[in-house]
């Protein structure tokens, strides 16, 4: 069986040795922090009593698991992060991993210019060099994976993210790791429905170990909500907000099928 998760952790390891490199050869950046930023992000993801979760809107052009998910062409990154605002998306999240789900720094930047609401650095972050990448180019939220860092990683890149004004989106993927996230402070907690080493989905799981998430928390439910049915149940839940990729990207108008299930819970 494929353990994609460790394939890509070993990747994402050797692009950190080229970019710490590139860094250390180039002259210091001088960054200011942006408390905003965070803030933003926080008080778009909590839910209001009485009202649906807020909707993460994800641009992912493809998948280790699902190959291609959505034809890449020039600005259509952007095309449909903007068509995302328009129906109703309260953040946007974007995949900055290249060779496994088809994004980029680059393309982060280009959204998070051209959209008003905060913007989710989605990546395998394994370093800090990777949190001061996601400030330069203009994310509110960064995306830190518990399975992926031992607790002294893990809470060092939540002070880094949050010393420059972001907020870390805590991802996890059982009970146990959601009492991690929450043993080392984090504010917002996702829990992910699919499992990043076989990338096998389950939705009773990640809905179980959704409730666990104390309400002093923002509880994201992450991955597997593709039709009306899934986000209503989900909706019954202790979810604040709930992220929505693949099931939006393979649509052929984005933003008219995310605006379509968001009027439906």
């Amino acid at each position: 069986m494929t353990d994609y998760l460790a394939a890509i952790l070993a990747r994402k390891r050797r692009e950190n040795e080229r970019r710490r490199r590139h860094v250390a050869a180039m002259r210091p950046v001088e960054r200011h922090p942006e408390p905003s930023r965070g803030e933003r992000g926080i008080r778009a993801l909590r839910r209001a009593s009485g009202r649906a979760p807020s909707v993460i809107a994800e641009v992912k052009f493809r998948s280790p698991s699902a190959g291609q998910i959505r034809a890449w062409s020039p600005g259509e990154g952007v095309r449909v992060a903007q068509s995302y605002e328009r129906g109703g998306a309260s953040v946007i999240s974007v995949l900055a991993d290249g060779p496994g789900f088809g994004g980029s720094p680059l393309l982060v930047r280009r959204v998070a210019r051209a959209v008003r609401v905060p913007v989710l650095y989605k990546e395998f972050v394994l370093d800090p060099v990777q949190v001061d990448l996601a400030f330069d180019v203009g994310a509110s939220l960064v995306l830190l994976l518990v399975r992926a860092l031992d607790d002294r990683e893990l809470r060092s890149l939540i002070a880094r993210t949050r010393a420059l004004g972001m907020e870390p989106v805590v991802e996890a993927a059982s009970v146990g790791e959601v009492d991690r996230a929450i043993a080392l402070g984090s504010a917002i907690i996702g829990v992910n429905a699919r499992d990043l080493s076989t990338f096998r989905v389950d939705m009773e799981a990640a809905r179980a170990a959704v409730n666990r998430i104390p309400p002093e928390h923002v509880a994201v439910f992450m991955s597997g909500v593709r039709a009306t049915g899934d986000l209503r149940e989900v909706a019954r839940g202790r979810a604040d907000a709930v992220l929505i990729g693949e099931g939006l990207m393979r649509s052929e108008d984005p933003g008219a099928r995310l605006s379509e299930l968001v009027r439906s819970v």
